[in-house]
């Protein structure tokens, strides 16, 4: 025991440090009957004045206090072996309390919760449990073209307490690529498939799958993003897909969705020229509007309740160069939301459409995840494919992050943080899902931080637009200016172009002139 003891305290130690993670113990919790013994026959036990008696009289026999003064050097000994290493004693407290008395910002490996599976897959979609996020979903497929078919199917449920083994198995009909759980019932939860198809889980009920949509009525490529909406019933979600749709679907009833929009730009209705879904959001204070991050790098921003399909779709924003893996809208600022593309992240406004307010540096590696803080307005995260998490702070500075964690050597796939903001959960290609704990100062909300933030970002965005006006103000003066030319030569006056051919015929009518000229004198003198 005293090994054993030693082991997790050197295990406990070298975590916090950072230096190492080792593969976790497996745990099994089980009863033991105790039966106190010991007392002569004719001592009831659980009579407390026949104890108390037959203590006393044992008490005063000289084979008694011999045995105990021969115990007594074996207890010792033990005593100091069990004083050497203090399983209770709370190490590198001294130099926790120095980080948090200067704020420095940090983050510690908490548990991985690795894929039993043995052939290792990613990590595609995180989803804390609703219930004080004692639980994490998290589903794993490849997104690799065509080598899905020679893994496993199987997507876990886990239990933070118990990171050795997956508390649930859920068995979809394909591989997961996204997994959600429904925030009003925890115990429900909802995902979408590497073949298109979408899939509804009753934890109570088991692994296997409550019900699934037909394939006839599915999705065609893979769905990247399933959410649940807000509604009366909280049986309502959504899910967007590479094939250019997004369907709208009641879990009570997955043979066909009950609705269906194309992402076709021309407002069409054309599945051909639809732009593939990679990414959704969807605020529950906005009920009628949701965004659409789409692989060519556009953001949509759709109405719902629009009378015509071609209505549903509002306007694009337009500022990454490669697939948009994740948009999220600021839960305390709505209008402000966050995507991830290529090699940096944004920050929009919903009012501007020409650009965005906030950009980071574009780095070396791919972005693949992003999202904001939940208690923090100021506060979001991002993932790469070096496996580094980046931890932003833009309420003090926006060129750099606050934080920058290497977290493996594989390359991160997803994140998300737990609604209490101190735990973040993290994925990787290698089938880990790292769980971190962050410092207060990065989750724990600060004095008069989303009024300085409204006020920032709204004076960001009146300098923006009257940039913008003062831009198109310019361009307006440059076309009325271009017509007013247009107009002059109309009435007489030679553009540019007609001016250069004139000059032209005239050159080649003056050397032609010249020619006759020179011939006329020849024949002159040779006469």
């Amino acid at each position: 025991r005293l090994l054993s003891d030693l082991f997790l305290t050197k295990k406990s130690e070298l975590n916090r440090n950072g230096a190492t993670n080792t593969v976790g113990l497996e745990f099994i919790s089980h009863g033991m009957n105790h039966v106190e013994g010991g007392w002569p026959k004719d001592i009831d036990h659980e009579n407390m004045e026949q104890t108390i008696r037959f203590r006393k009289k044992a008490g005063k026999n000289e084979a008694y206090i011999s045995s105990i003064l021969q115990l007594g050097s074996v207890m010792e000994l033990c005593i100091r072996q069990n004083n050497a290493i203090d399983k209770y004693e709370q190490y590198f407290e001294d130099e926790e309390e120095e980080e948090e008395n200067h704020n420095a910002p940090y983050a510690k490996t908490m548990n991985v919760l690795r894929d039993p599976h043995q052939v290792k897959r990613t990590v595609t979609s995180l989803s804390w449990s609703p219930d004080r996020g004692r639980k994490l979903a998290a589903a794993y497929s490849s997104v690799v073209f065509q080598q899905t078919s020679q893994l496993s199917t199987d997507s876990y449920i886990w239990d933070i307490e118990k990171p050795s083994i997956p508390e649930m198995v859920l068995k979809p009909p394909s591989p997961l690529v996204c997994l959600e759980y429904n925030p009003r019932v925890s115990y429900t939860l909802m995902g979408g498939c590497y073949n298109g198809q979408v899939a509804y889980w009753d934890t109570r009920r088991g692994c296997q799958t409550v019900a699934y949509s037909s394939v006839e009525h599915s999705h065609k490529d893979p769905v990247y993003k399933v959410i649940w909406l807000q509604s009366k019933t909280g049986t309502d979600a959504f899910s967007a897909s590479t094939d250019g749709q997004v369907l709208w679907w009641d879990v009570r009833k997955l043979s066909e969705p009950t609705e269906r929009l194309i992402l076709d730009l021309s407002k069409e209705g054309n599945l051909g020229g639809a732009l593939g879904g990679i990414s959704l959001e969807f605020e529950i204070t906005m009920p009628t509007k949701f965004m659409v991050g789409t692989e060519e790098g556009l953001i949509i921003s759709c109405n719902r309740k629009a009378k015509t399909p071609a209505e549903k779709i509002v306007c694009t924003y337009d500022g990454h160069r490669g697939s948009v893996y994740a948009v999220q809208r600021n839960p305390f600022l709505p209008k402000n939301f966050l995507t991830v593309g290529d090699w940096c992240a944004r920050i929009w406004s919903e009012d501007i459409k020409e650009s965005s307010i906030i950009n980071t540096k574009n780095g070396v590696s791919e972005l693949m995840d992003a999202c904001w803080s939940p208690v923090r307005p100021s506060v979001f995260f991002t993932v790469k494919m070096n496996g580094v998490l980046d931890i932003w702070d833009i309420l003090f500075n926006q060129s750099d992050p606050t934080l920058s964690v290497k977290v493996c050597d594989g390359g991160l796939y997803s994140i998300r943080v737990e609604e209490n903001g101190r735990l973040v959960a993290c994925g990787s290609e290698k089938g880990e899902a790292t769980l971190l704990e962050i410092s207060s100062g990065l989750s724990v909300p600060q004095k008069n931080e989303k009024s300085l933030m409204f006020e920032r970002e709204t004076k960001r965005e009146k300098i923006l637009m009257g940039r913008q006006r003062e831009i198109r103000l310019k361009e307006r003066c440059r076309s009325e200016q271009s017509r007013e030319e247009e107009v002059v030569r109309e009435d007489g006056e030679e553009s540019p172009q007609e001016l250069l051919a004139r000059a032209e015929k005239d050159f080649y009518s003056m050397v032609e002139v010249e020619l006759k000229r020179r011939r006329k004198g020849k024949d002159l003198i040779e006469v």
